[in-house]
């Protein structure tokens, strides 16, 4: 699909040293067989609209035998997106969902009021050296659907809105951006999108959206007079008009935002709640480990092992609203 949003009308240059609201250096993690640098949630800024968590995964690079192992473990009151840019690995979840994620395709699990899943590698890719480049990001539901029931959805890149301009490739993940809309099921309005930009290329951020955040996964980019390299997330002002250009080598960027919330998010390790009573409820129900009665069970296919909840991880102290 062709698309020209005019970006002549908004230069990277003229956008104010002031409209990047905050910019976030992510916190590097070692896993021992790759990295992972987490962007949100951060000291400057907890969530962009109702993204609340997002993590870059890799590069990393596997040797015959080797891969990811995430073993079974819980969620509630959000919705994942895990998006692949190299690599391969296996979703499965106690809706009995078994899903291979795929560059460009999206998988798409609603939380919800309790859901329980795993990410492993498959034995297929195993049995030779492989790759692994991709982001996760968590979406905060809003509190008329943080107990919805858990659900999964799963869609190619095919089908997904893709849009090109001089130098630009976009692929929208979730919501609605640039008059497209992605097929994924949301709870509030929001964007999420992939784009590659050739040198010196330019995009605009869509301006019709309340919080907006972009992230450079590879190249640099600049704006307001400022080169960005990758691992890098800025967030800009509402409501100024924004656009960026790619630097000399290129660019990926991941584009995200939306509404935000109608109140403060609580986290604790895999859990995001509206309030810290349903963080402790949802602790006390995995802990109870009820699998055939309880709020969570195990994926039917992957019930051998899991991964306990945390004994020395404090609860966070409830805001005053």
């Amino acid at each position: 699909m062709s698309w020209n949003p005019d970006p002549g009308t908004v230069s990277p240059d003229d956008v104010g040293g002031d409209g990047i609201e905050a910019l976030i250096v992510p916190r590097s993690r070692d896993l021992g067989s790759f990295a992972v640098r987490r962007a949100l949630p951060s000291p400057k800024r907890q969530m962009v609209g109702p993204f609340i968590f997002f993590d870059q995964a890799g590069p990393a690079e596997f040797v015959t035998g080797r891969g990811v192992d995430v073993r079974p473990h819980p969620h509630i009151g959000l919705g994942t997106v895990t998006y692949l840019y190299r690599g391969e690995f296996e979703h499965r979840d106690s809706l009995g969902s078994r899903q291979v994620i795929l560059p460009g395709a999206v998988n798409w699990m609603i939380a919800g009021h309790g859901v329980t899943h795993s990410e492993r590698t498959s034995e297929e890719t195993r049995r030779h050296p492989h790759s692994l480049f991709g982001i996760q990001t968590w979406v905060a539901l809003p509190d008329d659907a943080e107990d919805t029931d858990p659900g999964f959805e799963h869609h190619p890149k095919e089908t997904l809105p893709e849009i090109e301009a001089e130098g630009v490739n976009l692929r929208l993940i979730l919501g609605r951006a640039y008059g497209e809309r992605a097929p994924v099921r949301m709870f509030s309005d929001m964007f999420y999108a992939d784009v590659i930009l050739r040198p010196g290329a330019v995009v605009p951020l869509p301006d019709d959206h309340e919080d907006r955040g972009l992230y450079v996964s590879e190249g640099s980019i600049g704006v307001a007079g400022d080169t960005f390299a990758a691992g890098r997330m800025m967030v800009f002002r509402p409501g100024d008009r924004i656009a960026v250009r790619a630097g000399e080598a290129g660019a990926r960027v991941m584009l995200l935002g939306g509404e935000t919330l109608s109140g403060p998010r609580y986290i604790w390790w895999n859990f995001v709640a509206s309030s810290v009573e349903r963080l402790e409820q949802a602790k006390e129900d995995w802990r109870a480990g009820k699998w055939q009665d309880g709020r969570f069970t195990l994926p039917p296919d992957d019930r051998d092992e899991f991964i306990p909840a945390p004994e020395d991880m404090p609860m966070p102290k409830e805001r005053r609203r």
